[in-house]
């Protein structure tokens, strides 16, 4: 099932904020470094990190108690694996503006960030090495 081309044109397009500790965000982009304001987040520059929910699987909507129910779920598998979380939210920029709370990562590798984004369904996720670009990572 391949992503429509609207939806990963979305995406692509998506603000992708994380919450700092001090007020305000930081914004990842795809395809752009992550923000100066993130690297404090990271041991060095090969540092793995991801941008992940688990809200509305296969990007369908779902209730928001359901999604609240799979948000927890995400939050213990990233505690059991080691992961420095900050809060964060996905901002549709688009025609179809949505809010999908979700979770800047930093620890997991890639295969771990891999796994998690498919068992909790989702169609894509965000990650990046150390200060480098965005990438995002289609998992359908």
């Amino acid at each position: 099932m391949p992503i429509p081309p609207d939806t990963l044109r979305e995406f692509l397009d998506t603000e992708y904020r994380v919450r700092l500790a001090r007020g305000g965000c930081a914004v990842i982009r795809i395809g752009e470094p992550l923000p100066r304001a993130l690297h404090a987040c990271m041991q060095d520059e090969r540092t793995p990190w991801g941008f992940i929910t688990a809200w509305n699987p296969w990007a369908k909507r779902l209730s928001r108690a359901l999604n609240r129910v799979r948000q927890r779920e995400l939050l213990i598998a990233l505690r059991e694996r080691g992961a420095v979380m900050r809060p964060g939210v996905g901002i549709g920029t688009g025609e179809n503006l949505w809010r999908e709370p979700s979770l800047f990562v930093v620890g997991p590798d890639f295969a771990t960030l891999d796994a998690l984004g498919q068992r909790f369904e989702q169609a894509a996720i965000v990650r990046g090495l150390g200060y480098g670009n965005a990438e995002l990572r289609v998992l359908v």
